[in-house]
């Protein structure tokens, strides 16, 4: 099968790693994963859409506000394979374990999670639970998932440039660094999109403090293991998730 051109085989591999839609391998060919940087927000709205459309239908069956924000949560973990999620227990285990640097990367590589890594699990869960159910109306939930998976994601671009890969092997280094320009593009479209969907003044706060959150994270990535890898990626995107959920249910 011939691979797609341009722009729309870079949005197919980016779909195909951040999903668990059936896209088949082959259409998007050899492309790596730092290729596809500029499309990250554009996966990750469209992750939050269907969060949002979970979450309203939750509604409309007649769930309550909070079993209708877990299901939405739900969703958006049915669709991207628990991705995410694994990486932040995978992180937690290794930064918060580990003795050293070895010892950290050797916890990270390992694909069973310990105490600190269900604790993340759980935390992760009961914040964005608890901060759709806070939100409560589902247009302006709806909006907040958007906006959260898409600059959640935007972000990533961002911190695979700016920090080297903490080993070799794995998924840090194979994906490549992408472009500067695709690693700018890619936060300016995910900061429009949270800008459309959350409104400028608490768009901004939310942005900011998610991007404060996530470069105080590979702070403490570079620190602990001298930069990142795939799981690292996944607690970034974490981060940055709740970071802008909370942001978006304070009144």
């Amino acid at each position: 099968m011939r691979r797609p051109p341009g722009l729309f085989a870079g949005f197919l591999s980016a779909t195909a790693f951040f999903t668990r839609l059936p896209v088949d391998p082959h259409t998007v060919g050899m492309w790596r994963l730092a290729e596809s940087a500029w499309a990250f927000p554009f996966v990750g709205a469209g992750i939050g859409g269907i969060a949002a459309l979970a979450l309203l239908m939750a509604q409309l069956i007649g769930l309550g506000t909070w079993p209708a924000a877990l299901m939405s949560v739900v969703a958006s973990i049915v669709l991207t394979g628990a991705l995410h999620e694994d990486g932040f227990a995978d992180t937690a285990d290794g930064f918060l374990g580990g003795r050293d640097r070895e010892e950290r990367l050797a916890i990270l590589r390992d694909s069973r999670h310990g105490t600190y890594g269900v604790l993340a699990l759980i935390l992760s869960m009961l914040l964005r639970v608890a901060a759709l159910t806070e939100i409560g109306d589902p247009m302006h939930a709806g909006l907040a998932l958007i906006a959260a998976h898409a600059a959640s994601r935007a972000v990533l671009p961002i911190t695979m440039w700016g920090l080297t890969p903490a080993r070799p092997d794995g998924l840090g280094a194979t994906a490549g660094t992408p472009r500067p320009r695709k690693a700018i593009a890619a936060a300016l479209i995910g900061g429009v999109i949270a800008l459309a969907a959350l409104g400028l003044e608490r768009g901004i706060v939310a942005l900011c403090l998610a991007g404060a959150g996530v470069f105080a994270m590979a702070g403490v990535a570079r620190r602990r293991i001298g930069g990142y890898t795939g799981d690292v990626l996944g607690a970034f995107q974490q981060t940055g998730e709740i970071v802008i959920l909370i942001a978006a249910s304070v009144r």
